[in-house]
């Protein structure tokens, strides 16, 4: 994951192309290890994260206390230790991701209800698709592409590293699907108008101040929350859902599509995104130590930011 030791003349196309094409031996010998070994390393991960070297322990206590007012210490201290566990799972998992044959991910990914959203596709109408940071949302991507049976475009923030940017665009396009920048995103789907589609995206992270943002209550808190779902929609009328997804066992998922909005549903301002975090918050409560606690998620103030 190093850079090279030498900077090539950035004026000479081809002096970075060996960069760019290499392959990253490392991950593919480690993604043919059996995950039940993985999982053994996962194991020690987690335990060293928990015990020894908490990962952002600080943050992590804070999200959680503030979330969670009325847990006793016994239970706060089990959904810490399941969280660093889920963690480290999920690193393993995200490697793994790499070599998983098509029928390992969908014994794996289990898709309840996909007959919601393939019945407005086959009706002619894109959709949209709206996802938290809950379990492994890696997989998630990975099983909708193989099962959706339409093409399926999903939005990403490019990654500063050029070696990780480009080792999960190809994890995540393993399958056929299509990923566009998310600053891209309505441009694109405005651009590719005729193509029936649907569009994918995690929304639930934090905004940037440039970004416009919808202010509300999530998890005890004051919370902004980023408005390009509702934007999309407004702007498209594309029916929308929320992909939840729960952990049955350790590496094993299942999820089902809960609609947010219908073909064409006019709605008020904030109302799409309000919609949305109800379904984030209830998937959280559900299911505690899924969610990434150790993510600085509440950095925006919202008396310096309201109103913008």
């Amino acid at each position: 994951m190093s850079e090279h030791s030498h900077t090539p003349n950035p004026e000479t196309p081809s002096a970075q192309a060996p960069a760019e094409t290499r392959p990253v031996w490392w991950v593919r010998v480690v993604s043919r290890v059996p995950l039940a070994l993985l999982y053994g390393v996962a194991n020690v991960l987690g335990w060293l994260a928990f015990r020894v070297f908490p990962y952002r322990d600080a943050v992590v206590r804070e999200n959680l206390a503030r979330a969670f007012p009325d847990w006793d210490g016994a239970r706060m201290r089990e959904v810490r230790r399941q969280y660093y566990q889920g963690f480290a799972d999920m690193l393993v998992e995200v490697i793994k991701s790499a070599t998983l044959s098509a029928a390992q991910i969908r014994r794996r990914v289990r898709i309840v209800n996909l007959e919601a959203p393939r019945e407005h596709l086959a009706a002619g109408r894109s959709v949209l698709l709206a996802a938290a940071h809950q379990c492994n949302w890696e997989w998630m991507l990975l099983g909708l592409s193989l099962e959706l049976g339409y093409p399926l475009d999903a939005a990403y923030k490019p990654l500063v590293d050029r070696w990780a940017e480009r080792e999960m665009k190809k994890v995540r396009s393993r399958f056929g699907c299509r990923l566009v920048p998310a600053k891209q995103l309505l441009a694109d789907i405005l651009q590719r108008g005729a193509v029936r589609r649907a569009v994918a995206m995690v929304a639930d992270q934090e905004p940037t101040t440039s970004e416009r943002k919808h202010w509300t209550r999530f998890l005890n808190r004051d919370t902004a929350f980023y408005m390009g779902p509702e934007e999309i929609s407004r702007v498209t009328r594309f029916p929308v859902f929320f992909i939840a997804m729960r952990r049955v066992r350790r590496g094993y998922y299942e999820m089902h599509f809960v609609p947010l909005s219908g073909a064409g549903e006019r709605l008020e301002p904030g109302e799409l995104t309000e919609r949305y975090v109800h379904a984030v918050e209830a998937q959280i409560r559900a299911a505690p130590a899924d969610w990434p606690w150790s993510h600085k998620r509440w950095k925006l103030k919202k008396s310096l930011y309201a109103g913008r």
